[in-house]
């Protein structure tokens, strides 16, 4: 898909960046990966909640072939395709994939502080190890 495709159907949500990867695009905004383009398929990040009003909607997650075999990214769901035709419906589900892209930051940045916070065993005082 062309970055200038993508653009117009981001328009009503705003702005968005395209990176190029794995022969696709991850698409950002605010500097969060909120939706992917494979093979000229648009997937939105989704939570628990946006994962089921997308299923519910018909969508399917995210799969590609690894070396290992086929997997599924449960994290990105396809775009409906009513939306593809409907910039505002799309824009209401870009900004619930960006917020659930800013939730999964925000977890991950928590479980990295608690990692660094906890990571290191204190040594009690004491003769030095023989």
């Amino acid at each position: 898909m062309e970055p200038e495709t993508i653009a117009d159907l981001f328009s009503a949500f705003g702005p968005v960046r395209l990176r190029r990867m794995f022969g696709g695009a991850g698409l950002y905004a605010d500097g969060l990966m909120f939706a992917l383009e494979a093979d000229g398929v648009l997937y939105l990040k989704a939570d628990a909640a946006l994962a089921g009003d997308l299923a519910g909607r018909g969508s399917a997650p995210f799969r590609y072939v690894a070396k290992t075999g086929p997997r599924t990214m449960a994290s990105f769901w396809q775009v409906p395709d009513a939306a593809l035709d409907d910039g505002e419906e799309l824009a209401a589900l870009a900004r619930r994939a960006l917020a659930a892209a800013r939730a999964a930051a925000r977890e991950k940045d928590g479980k990295a502080a608690k990692a660094l916070k906890g990571g290191h065993a204190r040594r009690r005082p004491g003769p030095p190890p023989a």
